[in-house]
């Protein structure tokens, strides 16, 4: 597919774009409690525009190994003030939640994707609320409960477990009366997954991809844990490098965005990556 339908537009997606993420968290993993006040929520929007963002993800759950659920009412109180910032700017906008209720606040309050980490697993209200809002949505595979999605023991064949899980999330978001044309898939890299099994997802994303072929694939491995085991065991804020090759070959196999804490280092790759694309396209065509 070579767009994507939200609520409020159509998005092209005859290149990689770029979907920067904003935690309005204590906790994320690599960025908590960097942008919780809404002047310092609007100053990281604009600037992640500027460093060539076409979406912004805006998140009020820590989803990282340990954490914690926070309750609807918190979670809105968190994402609706950046959500308004972000809406000044005009950059399509998605919420990070899995709770139906801040879903709905969040597109009230500008919001046109719904980023969903659980595939439509944990809120049996999800599918309907995305239907009505007719917002992007995004379906994620994981596994487990929100406590346990970090600690599942492994599953014997996670290519077939990805593919059969977001295909269930599919159905779930169709009987609803969601449009394929709204939804984009994500493989969960790092959810309920070794990191053995994150390679192996992101070595054949392009038979997961060609599997689905008729829909969009969102990449999300900036500065995962599988990346700094490979690395050394090195920190979050040293995992850059590890972060764009591996984005790099998921685009190359079928990824259409990729989401990502490091904006312009992203976009600037992606760029790169592009025009070399295209050049190779217009020297067989001639």
């Amino acid at each position: 597919m070579s767009f994507w339908q939200t609520s409020r537009r159509t998005i092209a997606l005859d290149r990689p774009l770029v979907m920067g993420i904003l935690n309005v968290t204590p906790d994320s993993f690599s960025d908590g409690g960097l942008f919780n006040s809404p002047d310092a929520a609007a100053e990281r929007i604009e600037q992640m525009i500027a460093d060539g963002a076409d979406i912004i993800d805006i998140g009020g759950e820590s989803t990282r190994p340990g954490s914690e659920r926070v309750d609807a009412d918190e979670e809105i109180r968190r994402v609706v003030p950046a959500i308004r910032a972000a809406c000044e700017f005009g950059v399509p906008i998605s919420i990070d939640t899995s709770k139906a209720a801040v879903a709905r606040a969040a597109v009230d309050a500008g919001a046109e994707i719904i980023n969903d980490i659980s595939g439509l697993r944990f809120d049996g209200k999800m599918a309907a609320t995305a239907a009505e809002t007719k917002a992007g949505l995004i379906l994620m595979h994981s596994r487990g409960d929100f406590e346990e999605m970090h600690s599942q023991p492994a599953v014997e064949n996670i290519v077939s477990e990805v593919c059969g899980g977001l295909a269930e999330s599919i159905a779930k978001a169709e009987a609803a009366g969601v449009e394929r044309r709204r939804i984009v898939l994500d493989v969960g890299i790092g959810f309920g997954k070794t990191w053995e099994q994150n390679l192996e997802l992101l070595a054949r994303h392009g038979e997961i991809s060609e599997y689905f072929s008729d829909l969009p694939f969102l990449i999300g491995v900036s500065r995962k844990s599988f990346i700094g085991k490979i690395l050394g065991d090195v920190p979050p804020d040293e995992r850059l490098e590890g972060s764009l090759a591996a984005a790099l070959f998921a685009v190359e196999r079928g990824a259409a965005i990729v989401r990502t804490h490091d904006v312009k280092q992203t976009a600037d790759a992606l760029r790169v990556r592009h025009a070399i694309s295209q050049d190779r396209r217009n020297s067989a065509g001639s």
